[in-house]
């Protein structure tokens, strides 16, 4: 079979490989199945491309443009899948490590997708938290935003995920309205390039947002500057020498690292064996090991557990790995398929032999094992292999040395405090996962361990049926650790998006900060609409339009009445002289959800329209307390508007109740679908 050319997409066109490029071999067979590399690439053309073309493109669409544009591209992708499968076999992966990597990548593109028009504003201004307000008046304000950067993302990715490490960088970087030029590690970059294919021909992303290297990208990164972003996924070796590159020192250039990581399980000391803690264990350290050949980053390396039960997680893992049947991943009946190449196969074999001068092989002999379907000396076939370090506090290499493959070990512990201990040894790393029941177990192992982990990942009888496992990144949930993980952050939701931008502190009038964010600052001039805001359509709305209320008094009647309405006969509401030993009241008060229940009736415009429904309350206080006789008035002003579909979107307004001397006695801000 003639092996496949794998093209670069660089400034528009695709380039095939030339003269240097390098041969990839089947993880299954060792044969040459592609070549891939170009040295002669304009890499500086490909920087312009993205910056020139690629940068204002996304940067004239809103966020939720944006978000639209990546589910149809999580949509496009899905449905042509299968293909994606089919290439991946070649590197080793089963079906069920697909849905991992494929699956899992388009499901990222998905939610990201999902959170872009339900966390951010259709705009290309991104408010970041409170205004904050810096003088005694309000006259003078100050707001942070988040803007999309110039300039463009190299996003360097591992060989384990060609598709999820591609997509999972990707989605939050087209999402902050950044280009990207993504560059996979060149023995799986086939599988990539079939992605890239499939998202450039689909035309849903504008010119330059989206180029591939295949292969080496020469000296781009010496010719990045402030407004660029290098997103790494690999050893620290590696990482080490790129962050080390003059102009990203010079420049200041972001560099976010995720790098090896010497994970760890934790066997709470309540679960005993028999127990569904233990049985769960058990399991999970079996599928981590296994689940991509355990080529993850986030595969369990250490298993931590109770001196008492080392014996028991040792006899119970050989029995689960041994049901392990490692061969042709095309197999129905494969559970574990080959490493990626004949290179990562010997590196993994020099790095348990480290292991094994401080530990004892208790399973897994690379000598002699069964490959169904085909040959272990031509594919990049290893067994499953556990070690026990009788002496883990006198062990190093257990604690620095990471075999990328399925490769872990046993070792005991006294007591929490040296469970901790154990897996802080790992000097940073991405994830720990602990099994227990017992919450006072989870709080003090947490606090002595969140320090050295990005993530932390507690199961239980409880929880185990839906939980997702360990070995799991998900988009909701920052991906990253300090240290020796890389000291960096990918996913966690909007956090990641924030990568691509610039955080600014913008001071200045309610006015100014209104005009900048889109959104309505108190003090901002108001406007008055031509009818009642409820009898208008949410295009015909503008922001800082605004309703004042007629007066309404509130009477000891009414107290009384809403107490027995409602069952609320909270002292401070029905006895005076309870309620002026109070520091808080000067006697006798009105309840502060009747306060809203007028402000309601006060403000609603009862006929049917366009308004559809009332979804939301949000950023409550109540500032100054209402006695009978005290009247309150109301003020309705349209501070956000957020289109949801083609039928609705929604109105954010802040609503403000003040009293007879126009003190402010309480502040809210309501939501609501409005038709368009």
């Amino acid at each position: 079979m003639c092996p496949k050319d794998v093209a670069s997409f660089a400034a528009g066109e695709w380039i095939a490989p030339d003269n240097s490029a390098r041969e990839i071999a089947s993880a299954i067979t060792g044969e040459v199945i592609a070549r891939a590399g170009n040295a002669t690439l304009d890499v500086q053309a490909m920087l312009d491309y993205a910056r020139d073309t690629g940068g204002p493109a996304l940067r004239a669409m809103t966020f939720h443009d944006r978000a639209r544009m990546l589910k149809a591209l999580a949509q496009h992708l899905d449905a042509h899948k299968q293909k994606l499968y089919d290439l991946s076999f070649d590197t080793g992966a089963t079906q069920k490590d697909h849905l991992i990597d494929v699956d899992g990548g388009i499901g990222t593109v998905f939610v990201f997708a999902s959170k872009g028009r339900r966390e951010m504003p259709d705009s290309t201004v991104y408010a970041d938290g409170a205004v904050e307000q810096l003088s005694r008046h309000g006259s003078f304000m100050g707001q942070h935003i988040c803007t999309s950067l110039p300039g463009v993302a190299v996003h360097i990715n591992a060989f384990n995920f060609p598709v999820w490490g591609m997509l999972e960088k990707l989605a939050p970087t087209l999402l902050a309205g950044v280009p990207a030029i993504v560059k996979p590690a060149t023995a799986t970059c086939y599988v990539t390039e079939a992605a890239v294919r499939l998202m450039l021909d689909s035309g849903l992303l504008p010119k330059g947002a989206l180029q591939l290297v295949s292969g080496g990208i020469g000296d781009m990164l010496d010719r990045l500057t402030c407004q660029d972003v290098v997103s790494f996924t690999g050893s620290a070796a590696t990482a080490l020498k790129l962050r080390q590159t003059p102009a990203i020192v010079e420049s200041s250039v972001r560099f976010v690292a995720e790098q090896d990581s010497l994970n760890a399980s934790i066997l709470g000391p309540d679960a005993a064996p028999g127990s569904a803690e233990f049985d769960l264990f058990l399991k999970e350290v079996q599928r981590e090991m296994t689940t991509k050949a355990g080529q993850k980053c986030t595969a369990i390396r250490r298993i931590i557990v109770p001196d008492a039960q080392v014996e028991a997680v040792i006899e119970g893992l050989s029995t689960a790995l041994a049901k392990i049947t490692i061969g042709d991943p095309r197999a129905d009946n494969t559970r574990m398929g080959a490493l990626v190449s004949a290179a990562q196969k010997r590196d993994v074999l020099e790095q348990a032999a480290k292991i094994a001068t401080e530990a004892t092989r208790v399973f897994g002999d690379p000598d002699n094992f069964t490959v169904e379907g085909a040959d272990k000396d031509k594919g990049a076939f290893v067994p499953p292999m556990l070690f026990h370090c009788a002496d883990p506090d006198a062990a190093q290499h257990v604690h620095d040395t990471e075999a990328f493959g399925p490769v872990s070990t046993v070792m005991g512990y006294r007591d929490l405090a040296h469970a901790a201990e154990l897996a802080n040894r790992g000097q940073g790393s991405l994830v720990a996962s602990l099994i227990t029941a017992d919450p006072v177990v989870a709080r003090e192992v947490t606090l002595n361990i969140a320090a050295f982990h990005g993530r932390v990942y507690i199961n239980n009888a409880t929880s185990m049926k839906e939980s997702t496992g360990h070995g799991s990144p998900l988009p909701h949930m920052v991906h990253g650790g300090p240290g020796r993980a890389g000291g960096g952050e990918e996913l966690g939701g909007v956090r990641a998006v924030k990568h691509y931008m610039q955080r600014t502190a913008v001071q200045g009038s309610p006015e100014i900060l209104s005009a900048i964010t889109g959104k309505w600052v108190p003090g901002s001039p108001e406007a008055t609409g031509p009818a009642h805001p409820f009898t208008r359509r949410f295009g015909d709305l503008a922001i800082g339009e605004t309703l004042h209320t007629a007066p309404r008094t509130v009477t000891s009647d009414d107290i009384a009445h809403f107490a027995q309405f409602t069952g609320d006969t909270f002292y401070a509401h029905m006895d005076d002289a309870a309620a002026e030993r109070n520091p808080f009241f000067p006697g006798r008060v009105a309840h502060g959800y009747l306060l809203l229940s007028f402000a309601a009736g006060m403000f609603v415009q009862p006929d049917e329209g366009p308004v559809l429904a009332n979804t939301g309350l949000d950023n409550l206080r109540f500032m100054k307390p209402v006695v009978p006789g005290d009247s309150i008035k109301v003020r309705l002003t349209v501070k956000a508007k957020t289109p949801r579909n083609e039928e609705y979107g929604e109105i954010r307004w802040h609503v403000t109740l003040t009293n007879q001397d126009d003190e402010l006695v309480a502040e809210y801000e309501l939501l609501t679908m409005v038709a368009f």
